[in-house]
């Protein structure tokens, strides 16, 4: 017993004495019962808290298969802390429930720290954000033997950190697109890789949708996706917000407020979220096009589009990137010019230091439009 816990445990022994207290009763709970509540990352606005049925850690088997490609003998490694779903469920309960090994750094661990515990670990796979993956690819990297592939989730994953991490290990990269309220829920996956460029495929089992502006299905053109309400998956319900639970309905679909397309095979293009999605000369561009081709760019590292105010009168396109030092302005309007169509290139470009992220990594495009924020 550990008598200085605020909450002493009992001892094997303890529990087996003959004057322990006789053992509590288990509570008597279904499946749609809450379980537990979690809080949103806050990267569009503020937190909400999710509240999660006890069916959600049944719902998640299937990702086993259809993202993870995980078995009982793999050892898998999260790059990230307790402090999220992601490293929570990818990193610890999905391991443990198929009875593989779950590792997970110290607090204080350093990026760089990473790939050593990856080789010293014999890891099998690793999971991680495409933040983490930017920080890994900037020093050589060593031989990882034992590993499969890595995962990536909580924003869209750039192409060219894929083919860079393919280039510095041989392994691939299996994205998936997942929310708070539901988890994971389209992916690719060692048996079915995602086509470039796409989240991946619906994982089986899930029933999605895109809901065009006028709220009818749309395919092949971008729109907002929905996943039905009777995915076990998916929350009971917003905390003590019934205004933001009637937000996200639609008949018998929860909109995500993500924007994607659905190609003919049944891949998902991401095309970021409804409230960043970009407006110029009438047309929707979409933050995820501005940003991959400008990526191209030699010398520039990371990068992010949003809707910027230059005045009272004036919005437009500004790329806020990240370099080590300014980059030749004239060369990244020619960029543009060779890769976008003329409403969906920058207008104003700012160097900055790094990218406003949150403690997850997700980027925090909102705090890109203060049209106060200063150029580095």
């Amino acid at each position: 017993c550990l008598p200085d816990h605020p909450a002493p445990i009992a001892s094997t022994g303890d529990i087996l004495s003959p004057d322990a207290e006789p053992p509590l009763t288990f509570a008597d709970t279904s499946a749609d019962d809450p379980a537990y509540i979690i809080y949103t990352s806050g990267s569009s606005g503020e937190p909400r808290g999710v509240v999660h049925a006890h069916r959600a850690i049944w719902a998640r088997q299937v990702m086993f298969d259809h993202w993870y490609g995980l078995g009982p003998t793999d050892r898998v490694m999260h790059s990230g802390a307790f402090n999220w779903t992601y490293t929570l469920g990818t990193g610890l309960l999905d391991p443990w429930t198929i009875g593989a090994t779950a590792l997970i750094p110290a607090p204080g661990t350093v990026p760089s720290q990473l790939p050593l515990l990856m080789k010293r670990h014999d890891v099998t796979i690793f999971a991680s954000v495409p933040g983490m993956y930017r920080k890994l690819l900037r020093e050589p990297l060593p031989e990882l033997p034992k590993l499969r592939h890595g995962l990536s989730a909580g924003e869209k994953l750039p192409e060219q950190l894929r083919c860079g991490w393919q280039t510095a290990t041989g392994t691939d990269i299996h994205e998936a697109f997942g929310m708070s309220e539901c988890s994971t829920f389209i992916s690719g996956s060692p048996r079915a890789p995602a086509p470039k460029g796409s989240l991946g495929y619906p994982q089986p089992g899930r029933q999605v949708t895109v809901f065009g502006d006028g709220g009818n299905v749309t395919e092949g053109k971008p729109g907002t996706l929905a996943i039905h309400r009777s995915d076990p998956g998916l929350m009971l319900g917003y905390l003590d917000d019934a205004k933001a639970d009637a937000r996200h309905q639609h008949g018998d679909w929860f909109l995500t407020g993500d924007r994607v397309s659905r190609k003919a095979d049944g891949a998902l293009f991401y095309h970021g979220r409804a409230d960043d999605v970009l407006t110029s000369g009438g047309f929707r561009v979409s933050p995820m096009e501005v940003e991959a081709a400008m990526s191209e760019f030699s010398g520039l590292e990371d990068a992010a589009a949003v809707d910027f105010e230059l005045d009272s009168t004036t919005r437009v396109i500004a790329l806020f990137y990240v370099a080590k030092d300014p980059l030749d302005e004239a060369m990244l309007v020619d960029h543009a010019s060779a890769r976008l169509a003329p409403h969906k290139r920058p207008r104003k470009f700012i160097h900055i230091a790094e990218l406003p992220r949150s403690a997850n990594g997700k980027l925090m495009r909102r705090l890109l439009r203060d049209p106060d924020r200063g150029q580095t």
